[in-house]
């Protein structure tokens, strides 16, 4: 909660005092309902309309009315029934308290603070890959284009910081958005309100030596935007970090001339292995692609603050969910070094697995389904029923794809990399979207680790993770357990030796 958003609210609890306890003052309750209008409006200039505030707003000018009505009347106020009395000052507490509920749900939280000492610019660019059609467009015929933001250690940074949600007018009116949580996009229209930590355009940090690049990919039907401290965190240590909207497979994104897309691939249709694999390798050719046209920024052929800054003998990739498949897949380029997947499945996995040095970093419901079937686990009737699969023979199905990915997970285990789980995790824990409300955590896709903990987990080991095979320093997190992180529980000898079909 900022500044003006608490002592309005303050303010608002003094004013229910004093109509409650000194009703015969008129002046005094005259100036607090005044300081409450002023404090009100400075709300409004310095932070901005808030929904969650509506109560507070409207009780705010109601009682500015009255104030003003009762300090030129100077008459006591007429009796009135003691019942309806009550009643009124029950239902404006009611409404103060769903004001603090509403606050609660729908916080106006800060980014983690990045842990490295770097500043940070950011720099979007717009990719049209000619040599691609457009697969998933409502009108055919058209090139495939990617939006891409870049993060860079910086230098000079001056300004205000880059906004978490950039076309926020725009991207506040696509559905998927607000109706993640079911909610309409008035109460989600705070998130224009969250800054990052890092500055458009600013000029590129001084260094002779040039840095590891990253590619980072989200999760399917969401937006880079929600990987934003993960980046954040990693060009503070001196990476370079490429984050790329996959078009059509974002809840929106807003192109250079206006233009915003919206999901147009569909995630209910995965159980299509062809059609998954389809747009799977659609998300795969986006990152090499990207990872083309960084090389000619690189050679200074596209315009940018980056010429010349990128490590191309040092690249890593990374994503969440379908992000983190796409990140799998990328591995076989040989361009790339190393990578890590938060908590997701595989695809195109009808092929011999990946030699990359690679870490699956999965929530703990993930990884107990990966090792159940790693030990063919028959669930009962219960269990399915719980996990509110109704049909076995379609689960017993989807458990068999489930054991093909498994062998890509022994693979890595055996060759050097990690399997690991956070205990009290969910799926939305590998994300920035964990901060914007604790409802997530009620309906299972947070889990009961506090998104600070599992934000600084991630950010730790991912950043543990590419110094150790991109830099050639660190690497003591994922070598094994360690007292700082005892959520983090290695399941990698369980699949490097366990008996796999």
């Amino acid at each position: 909660m900022r500044l003006f958003e608490l002592l309005l609210l303050l303010s608002n609890v003094e004013l229910l005092a004093l109509s409650i306890l000194w009703r015969s003052k008129y002046k005094l309750l005259f100036a607090t309902s005044g300081a409450s209008v002023l404090l009100l409006i400075i709300h409004l200039l310095v932070e901005g309309l808030r929904v969650q505030l509506f109560f507070p707003y409207c009780y705010t000018f109601v009682m500015f009315t009255i104030s003003i009505y009762r300090f030129f009347k100077q008459t006591p106020s007429l009796s009135r029934h003691k019942a309806w009395v009550a009643a009124g000052y029950s239902l404006i507490a009611l409404m103060l308290a769903a004001t603090g509920a509403l606050m609660y749900l729908f916080p106006l939280f800060k980014l983690p603070e990045p842990t490295g000492n770097l500043k940070i610019g950011t720099q979007t660019f717009h990719f049209i890959d000619d040599k691609r059609e457009e697969l998933f467009a409502e009108a055919p015929g058209g090139k495939r284009e990617l939006m891409v933001q870049i993060w860079y250690p910086a230098q000079n940074t001056i300004g205000k910081p880059y906004p978490f949600l950039p076309n926020a007018n725009q991207l506040l009116k696509v559905e998927p958005l607000s109706s993640t949580i079911g909610l309409p996009e008035m109460f989600m229209s705070y998130l224009k309100q969250i800054p990052t930590h890092s500055y458009a355009n600013a000029e590129a940090a001084n260094s002779s030596e040039a840095y590891p690049l990253v590619l980072l990919n989200h999760g399917f039907g969401m937006s880079k935007i929600y990987q934003t401290s993960q980046a954040e965190n990693l060009a503070s240590h001196g990476y370079i970090v490429a984050s790329i909207d996959h078009t059509y497979s974002t809840f929106g994104t807003v192109f250079p001339d206006g233009t915003l897309t919206s999901l147009r691939t569909y995630e209910e249709q995965f159980t299509d292995k062809e059609y998954r694999d389809l747009v799977g390798k659609t998300w795969t050719d986006d990152v090499l692609f990207t990872l083309d046209q960084l090389e000619r920024m690189n050679a200074g052929e596209i315009p940018s603050k980056l010429k010349g800054k990128m490590d191309h003998n040092h690249i890593g990739v990374f994503g969440h969910s379908f992000g983190g498949a796409a990140s799998y897949d990328a591995t076989y380029d040989p361009r790339i070094k190393a990578g890590i997947n938060l908590d997701g499945s595989l695809y195109r996995t009808d092929r011999a697995g990946s030699s990359k040095p690679f870490m699956y970093m999965l929530a703990e419901r993930t990884f107990d389904l990966y090792n159940k079937a790693r030990q063919d686990y028959v669930y009962s009737d219960e269990e399915l029923e719980e996990m509110g699969a109704n049909d076995r023979e379609v689960f017993e199905e989807q458990l068999q794809e489930v054991k093909v990915e498994g062998q890509h997970f022994a693979n890595t285990a055996k060759n050097g990399g990690q399997v690991v789980y956070i205990e009290n995790s969910e799926h939305y824990n590998f994300t920035d979207m964990q901060l914007l409300s604790p409802l997530f955590r009620f309906i299972n896709l947070a889990g009961s680790i506090s998104p600070a903990r599992a934000t600084s987990i991630v950010n730790a080991y991912t950043l543990d993770f590419f110094n150790k095979y991109l830099k050639n320093q660190g690497g003591r997190l994922v070598e094994g357990p360690t007292g700082d992180y005892p959520e983090v529980k290695f399941g990698t000898t369980l699949f490097a030796e366990g008996n796999l079909h």
